[in-house]
Protein backbone atom coordinates (compact mmCIF):
# COMPACT_ATOMS: atom_id res chain seq x y z
CA UNK A 1 0.00 0.00 0.00
CA UNK A 2 1.27 3.64 -0.95
CA UNK A 3 1.61 6.47 1.92
CA UNK A 4 -1.56 7.94 -0.16
CA UNK A 5 -3.18 5.03 0.35
CA UNK A 6 -2.44 5.22 4.00
CA UNK A 7 -3.41 8.83 4.32
CA UNK A 8 -6.67 7.77 2.80
CA UNK A 9 -7.39 5.06 5.11
CA UNK A 10 -6.56 7.01 8.22
CA UNK A 11 -8.87 9.98 6.86
CA UNK A 12 -11.72 7.78 6.84
CA UNK A 13 -11.20 6.22 10.45
CA UNK A 14 -11.21 9.93 11.39
CA UNK A 15 -14.53 10.77 9.50
CA UNK A 16 -16.00 7.56 10.66
CA UNK A 17 -15.08 8.47 14.29
CA UNK A 18 -16.33 11.94 14.48
CA UNK A 19 -19.24 10.94 12.72
CA UNK A 20 -20.42 8.45 15.04
CA UNK A 21 -19.42 10.41 18.19
CA UNK A 22 -21.24 13.44 16.65
CA UNK A 23 -24.61 11.21 16.02
CA UNK A 24 -23.51 9.07 19.95
CA UNK A 25 -24.15 12.31 21.14
CA UNK A 26 -27.28 13.46 19.35
CA UNK A 27 -29.16 9.83 20.06
CA UNK A 28 -27.44 7.83 22.58
CA UNK A 29 -28.86 4.52 20.96
CA UNK A 30 -26.12 4.65 18.51
CA UNK A 31 -23.49 3.39 20.80
CA UNK A 32 -26.02 0.35 22.07
CA UNK A 33 -25.02 -3.00 21.92
CA UNK A 34 -28.16 -3.77 19.98
CA UNK A 35 -27.26 -0.93 17.23
CA UNK A 36 -23.94 -2.19 16.91
CA UNK A 37 -25.28 -5.87 16.07
CA UNK A 38 -27.29 -4.12 13.67
CA UNK A 39 -24.23 -2.36 12.01
CA UNK A 40 -22.59 -5.50 11.88
CA UNK A 41 -25.16 -7.18 9.99
CA UNK A 42 -25.83 -4.58 7.83
CA UNK A 43 -22.22 -4.34 6.44
CA UNK A 44 -21.93 -8.35 5.59
CA UNK A 45 -24.07 -8.26 2.27
CA UNK A 46 -22.48 -5.04 1.17
CA UNK A 47 -18.99 -5.93 2.37
CA UNK A 48 -18.73 -9.25 0.24
CA UNK A 49 -20.11 -7.07 -2.76
CA UNK A 50 -17.75 -4.48 -2.08
CA UNK A 51 -14.82 -5.95 -2.10
CA UNK A 52 -15.65 -7.69 -5.73
CA UNK A 53 -16.35 -4.52 -6.90
CA UNK A 54 -12.67 -3.28 -6.34
CA UNK A 55 -11.34 -6.00 -7.34
CA UNK A 56 -13.06 -5.13 -11.05
CA UNK A 57 -12.02 -1.44 -10.48
CA UNK A 58 -8.45 -2.32 -9.44
CA UNK A 59 -8.53 -4.70 -12.94
CA UNK A 60 -9.55 -1.29 -14.75
CA UNK A 61 -12.86 -2.13 -14.85
CA UNK A 62 -16.43 -1.47 -14.23
CA UNK A 63 -19.23 -3.96 -12.96
CA UNK A 64 -22.74 -2.66 -12.30
CA UNK A 65 -24.35 -6.49 -12.86
CA UNK A 66 -23.27 -7.79 -9.49
CA UNK A 67 -26.11 -7.35 -7.50
CA UNK A 68 -28.37 -8.74 -10.82
CA UNK A 69 -25.87 -11.75 -10.47
CA UNK A 70 -26.61 -11.70 -6.49
CA UNK A 71 -30.22 -12.04 -6.96
CA UNK A 72 -30.24 -14.32 -9.68
CA UNK A 73 -28.14 -16.98 -7.65
CA UNK A 74 -29.73 -16.95 -4.42
CA UNK A 75 -33.22 -17.33 -6.34
CA UNK A 76 -32.11 -19.62 -8.20
CA UNK A 77 -30.62 -21.55 -5.72
CA UNK A 78 -33.33 -21.86 -3.38
CA UNK A 79 -35.76 -22.89 -6.55
CA UNK A 80 -33.24 -25.99 -6.76
CA UNK A 81 -33.10 -26.98 -3.59
CA UNK A 82 -37.00 -26.47 -3.22
CA UNK A 83 -37.29 -28.84 -6.07
CA UNK A 84 -34.70 -31.56 -5.03
CA UNK A 85 -36.74 -31.84 -1.59
CA UNK A 86 -35.99 -29.03 0.30
CA UNK A 87 -33.81 -30.07 2.83
CA UNK A 88 -29.75 -30.16 1.57
CA UNK A 89 -26.68 -29.00 3.17
CA UNK A 90 -25.88 -25.60 3.48
CA UNK A 91 -22.12 -25.65 1.89
CA UNK A 92 -24.04 -27.07 -0.75
CA UNK A 93 -25.93 -24.16 -1.05
CA UNK A 94 -23.20 -21.81 -1.18
CA UNK A 95 -20.90 -24.03 -3.72
CA UNK A 96 -23.89 -24.02 -6.49
CA UNK A 97 -24.52 -20.17 -5.53
CA UNK A 98 -21.16 -19.55 -6.21
CA UNK A 99 -21.08 -21.58 -9.04
CA UNK A 100 -24.29 -20.18 -10.84
CA UNK A 101 -22.61 -16.24 -10.08
CA UNK A 102 -19.01 -17.91 -11.32
CA UNK A 103 -21.12 -18.65 -14.40
CA UNK A 104 -22.62 -15.40 -15.18
CA UNK A 105 -19.89 -13.44 -13.84
CA UNK A 106 -17.95 -15.53 -17.08
CA UNK A 107 -20.43 -14.19 -19.44
CA UNK A 108 -19.16 -10.88 -18.52
CA UNK A 109 -15.38 -11.79 -19.36
CA UNK A 110 -16.66 -13.13 -22.69
CA UNK A 111 -17.57 -9.86 -23.78
CA UNK A 112 -14.89 -7.99 -22.26
CA UNK A 113 -11.87 -10.50 -23.35
CA UNK A 114 -12.33 -11.23 -26.32
CA UNK A 115 -15.14 -8.47 -28.08
CA UNK A 116 -13.09 -5.44 -25.87
CA UNK A 117 -16.39 -4.39 -25.19
CA UNK A 118 -16.19 -1.15 -22.67
CA UNK A 119 -17.05 -2.46 -19.29
CA UNK A 120 -19.89 -0.87 -18.30
CA UNK A 121 -21.77 -1.41 -21.09
CA UNK A 122 -20.78 -5.08 -21.22
CA UNK A 123 -22.45 -4.93 -17.72
CA UNK A 124 -25.29 -2.74 -17.79
CA UNK A 125 -26.00 -4.83 -20.79
CA UNK A 126 -25.94 -8.28 -18.70
CA UNK A 127 -27.56 -6.88 -15.69
CA UNK A 128 -30.83 -6.53 -17.95
CA UNK A 129 -30.10 -10.00 -19.16
CA UNK A 130 -29.21 -11.70 -15.89
CA UNK A 131 -33.12 -9.93 -14.19
CA UNK A 132 -34.67 -10.75 -17.60
CA UNK A 133 -33.83 -14.61 -17.82
CA UNK A 134 -34.32 -14.88 -13.90
CA UNK A 135 -37.88 -13.57 -14.40
CA UNK A 136 -38.84 -15.49 -17.27
CA UNK A 137 -37.49 -18.94 -16.42
CA UNK A 138 -36.61 -18.98 -12.99
CA UNK A 139 -39.48 -17.27 -11.56
CA UNK A 140 -40.93 -14.08 -10.06
CA UNK A 141 -42.69 -15.12 -7.05
CA UNK A 142 -41.64 -14.75 -3.47
CA UNK A 143 -40.75 -17.28 -1.53
CA UNK A 144 -41.22 -17.09 1.83
CA UNK A 145 -40.43 -20.55 2.76
CA UNK A 146 -36.67 -21.33 2.73
CA UNK A 147 -35.20 -24.59 2.16
CA UNK A 148 -34.58 -26.51 6.02
CA UNK A 149 -30.27 -25.75 5.79
CA UNK A 150 -30.68 -22.31 4.96
CA UNK A 151 -33.18 -21.74 7.46
CA UNK A 152 -30.92 -23.84 10.29
CA UNK A 153 -27.95 -21.36 8.78
CA UNK A 154 -29.76 -18.09 9.43
CA UNK A 155 -30.62 -19.13 13.69
CA UNK A 156 -26.70 -20.11 13.71
CA UNK A 157 -25.63 -17.21 15.84
CA UNK A 158 -21.83 -15.76 17.08
CA UNK A 159 -23.40 -14.02 19.81
CA UNK A 160 -26.90 -13.34 20.97
CA UNK A 161 -28.27 -10.79 23.83
CA UNK A 162 -31.14 -9.20 25.13
CA UNK A 163 -31.56 -5.48 26.11
CA UNK A 164 -32.92 -4.19 29.29
CA UNK A 165 -36.46 -3.78 27.04
CA UNK A 166 -36.76 -7.18 26.18
CA UNK A 167 -35.22 -6.81 22.49
CA UNK A 168 -33.49 -9.74 21.38
CA UNK A 169 -29.99 -8.42 19.09
CA UNK A 170 -28.06 -11.31 17.59
CA UNK A 171 -24.88 -11.27 15.45
CA UNK A 172 -25.48 -14.04 12.67
CA UNK A 173 -22.40 -16.77 11.79
CA UNK A 174 -22.80 -15.37 8.07
CA UNK A 175 -20.66 -12.56 9.72
CA UNK A 176 -17.21 -14.59 9.60
CA UNK A 177 -18.09 -14.83 5.79
CA UNK A 178 -17.12 -10.97 5.33
CA UNK A 179 -13.25 -10.98 7.26
CA UNK A 180 -12.26 -14.45 5.97
CA UNK A 181 -12.99 -13.16 1.92
CA UNK A 182 -11.55 -9.90 2.82
CA UNK A 183 -8.29 -11.89 4.14
CA UNK A 184 -8.31 -13.86 0.94
CA UNK A 185 -8.93 -11.46 -1.28
CA UNK A 186 -6.29 -8.95 0.10
CA UNK A 187 -3.53 -11.80 0.28
CA UNK A 188 -4.71 -12.68 -3.23
CA UNK A 189 -4.06 -8.75 -4.76
CA UNK A 190 -1.08 -8.69 -2.63
CA UNK A 191 0.75 -11.71 -2.85
CA UNK A 192 0.09 -13.63 -5.80
CA UNK A 193 0.82 -13.14 -9.79
CA UNK A 194 -2.95 -12.87 -10.27
CA UNK A 195 -3.16 -10.02 -8.00
CA UNK A 196 0.09 -8.25 -9.91
CA UNK A 197 -1.80 -8.78 -12.55
CA UNK A 198 -4.87 -7.31 -11.70
CA UNK A 199 -3.47 -4.09 -10.47
CA UNK A 200 -1.18 -3.94 -13.73
CA UNK A 201 -3.65 -4.30 -15.82
CA UNK A 202 -5.83 -0.96 -14.40
CA UNK A 203 -2.28 1.03 -13.94
CA UNK A 204 -1.79 0.11 -18.02
CA UNK A 205 -3.47 -2.39 -19.62
CA UNK A 206 -0.85 -2.25 -22.68
CA UNK A 207 2.20 -2.09 -20.09
CA UNK A 208 0.26 -5.33 -18.25
CA UNK A 209 0.24 -7.05 -22.03
CA UNK A 210 4.19 -6.35 -22.80
CA UNK A 211 4.98 -7.30 -19.31
CA UNK A 212 3.56 -10.86 -20.13
CA UNK A 213 0.36 -11.28 -18.36
CA UNK A 214 -2.44 -13.22 -19.95
CA UNK A 215 -4.84 -10.39 -19.67
CA UNK A 216 -7.88 -12.99 -20.89
CA UNK A 217 -7.52 -15.57 -18.19
CA UNK A 218 -7.02 -12.16 -16.11
CA UNK A 219 -10.37 -10.89 -17.21
CA UNK A 220 -12.17 -14.27 -16.56
CA UNK A 221 -10.24 -14.77 -13.19
CA UNK A 222 -11.89 -10.91 -12.29
CA UNK A 223 -14.94 -11.18 -13.50
CA UNK A 224 -15.93 -15.47 -12.39
CA UNK A 225 -14.46 -13.66 -8.69
CA UNK A 226 -16.69 -11.14 -8.89
CA UNK A 227 -19.53 -13.81 -9.62
CA UNK A 228 -18.73 -15.99 -6.83
CA UNK A 229 -18.34 -13.71 -4.37
CA UNK A 230 -21.93 -12.10 -5.61
CA UNK A 231 -23.44 -15.59 -5.14
CA UNK A 232 -22.40 -15.49 -1.32
CA UNK A 233 -23.43 -12.52 -0.70
CA UNK A 234 -26.62 -13.04 -2.46
CA UNK A 235 -27.30 -16.34 -0.63
CA UNK A 236 -26.26 -14.45 2.53
CA UNK A 237 -28.61 -12.09 2.18
CA UNK A 238 -31.20 -14.58 1.78
CA UNK A 239 -31.03 -16.33 5.07
CA UNK A 240 -30.39 -13.05 6.46
CA UNK A 241 -34.00 -11.79 5.18
CA UNK A 242 -35.22 -15.72 5.64
CA UNK A 243 -37.02 -15.07 2.18
CA UNK A 244 -36.57 -15.32 -1.55
CA UNK A 245 -37.36 -12.36 -3.13
CA UNK A 246 -36.34 -11.86 -6.57
CA UNK A 247 -36.74 -8.46 -6.56
CA UNK A 248 -34.24 -8.06 -3.90
CA UNK A 249 -31.11 -6.00 -3.76
CA UNK A 250 -32.10 -3.54 -6.51
CA UNK A 251 -30.49 -0.55 -5.88
CA UNK A 252 -28.09 -1.67 -3.45
CA UNK A 253 -25.43 -0.82 -6.40
CA UNK A 254 -25.52 2.59 -5.21
CA UNK A 255 -24.21 2.04 -1.93
CA UNK A 256 -21.34 -0.61 -2.84
CA UNK A 257 -19.88 1.27 -5.37
CA UNK A 258 -19.96 4.88 -2.61
CA UNK A 259 -18.48 2.15 -0.32
CA UNK A 260 -15.59 1.45 -2.93
CA UNK A 261 -15.15 4.39 -3.98
CA UNK A 262 -14.30 6.29 -0.59
CA UNK A 263 -12.24 3.60 0.59
CA UNK A 264 -9.63 4.77 -2.07
CA UNK A 265 -10.00 3.04 -5.09
CA UNK A 266 -9.58 4.88 -8.60
CA UNK A 267 -12.39 4.61 -11.00
CA UNK A 268 -9.20 4.46 -13.98
CA UNK A 269 -8.26 1.09 -12.06
CA UNK A 270 -5.01 -0.24 -10.33
CA UNK A 271 -5.18 1.31 -6.96
CA UNK A 272 -6.80 0.91 -3.34
CA UNK A 273 -7.12 -1.80 -1.76
CA UNK A 274 -8.79 -4.05 0.58
CA UNK A 275 -8.96 -2.73 4.44
CA UNK A 276 -10.05 0.39 2.55
CA UNK A 277 -12.89 -0.81 0.56
CA UNK A 278 -13.74 -2.09 4.41
CA UNK A 279 -13.59 1.36 6.12
CA UNK A 280 -15.49 2.56 3.18
CA UNK A 281 -18.44 0.25 3.76
CA UNK A 282 -18.56 1.01 7.26
CA UNK A 283 -19.27 4.83 6.44
CA UNK A 284 -21.60 3.54 4.44
CA UNK A 285 -23.57 1.22 6.77
CA UNK A 286 -23.11 4.25 9.89
CA UNK A 287 -23.99 6.88 7.37
CA UNK A 288 -27.53 5.10 6.48
CA UNK A 289 -27.95 3.83 10.00
CA UNK A 290 -27.47 6.96 11.68
CA UNK A 291 -29.75 9.54 9.40
CA UNK A 292 -32.25 7.04 10.53
CA UNK A 293 -31.35 7.03 14.18
CA UNK A 294 -31.54 11.10 13.69
CA UNK A 295 -34.91 10.85 11.93
CA UNK A 296 -34.06 12.13 8.83
CA UNK A 297 -36.09 11.49 6.16
CA UNK A 298 -35.30 7.50 4.19
CA UNK A 299 -34.95 9.42 0.66
CA UNK A 300 -32.13 11.42 1.57
CA UNK A 301 -30.05 8.88 2.33
CA UNK A 302 -29.67 8.50 -1.77
CA UNK A 303 -28.95 12.18 -1.86
CA UNK A 304 -25.76 11.58 1.13
CA UNK A 305 -24.75 8.67 -1.03
CA UNK A 306 -24.38 10.23 -4.25
CA UNK A 307 -22.47 13.22 -2.77
CA UNK A 308 -20.47 11.30 -1.28
CA UNK A 309 -19.36 9.23 -4.59
CA UNK A 310 -19.17 12.59 -6.00
CA UNK A 311 -17.09 13.41 -3.37
CA UNK A 312 -15.13 10.39 -3.40
CA UNK A 313 -14.62 10.31 -6.86
CA UNK A 314 -13.55 14.71 -7.24
CA UNK A 315 -10.74 13.99 -4.82
CA UNK A 316 -9.37 11.24 -6.58
CA UNK A 317 -9.27 13.40 -9.78
CA UNK A 318 -7.76 16.25 -7.88
CA UNK A 319 -5.17 14.27 -6.49
CA UNK A 320 -3.93 12.54 -10.13
CA UNK A 321 -4.23 15.67 -11.40
CA UNK A 322 -1.74 17.32 -9.29
CA UNK A 323 0.29 14.40 -9.51
CA UNK A 324 0.60 14.90 -13.69
CA UNK A 325 1.16 18.44 -13.02
CA UNK A 326 4.16 17.66 -10.54
CA UNK A 327 5.68 14.83 -13.11
CA UNK A 328 5.15 17.44 -15.65
CA UNK A 329 6.60 20.06 -14.10
CA UNK A 330 9.93 17.77 -13.01
CA UNK A 331 10.24 17.64 -16.72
Amino acid sequence: MTFKGKQQEILLVMVISLFSLFVGVTNDAFFSLDNLFDLLRGSIVIGILAIGVFVVLASGGIDVSFAAIATFCFYATTKILLFLGGDGNIVLAFLLSSLLGLTLGSVNAVFVSFLRLPTLIVTLGTLSLFRGLMLTFVGSDYIAVLPASLVAFSRMDLFQGTTSDGVIYRLPLAFLLLPAIAIVSSLMLNRTIWGRGVFAMGGSFESAIRSGFPTKTLHFFVYGYVGVLSGIAGLVHATLSRMANPFDLAGIELNVIAAVVLGGARISGGYGSVGGTLLGVALIVIINNSLILLGVPSFWQKVVVGILILVGTGLTAVQSRRKRDVLSWSN
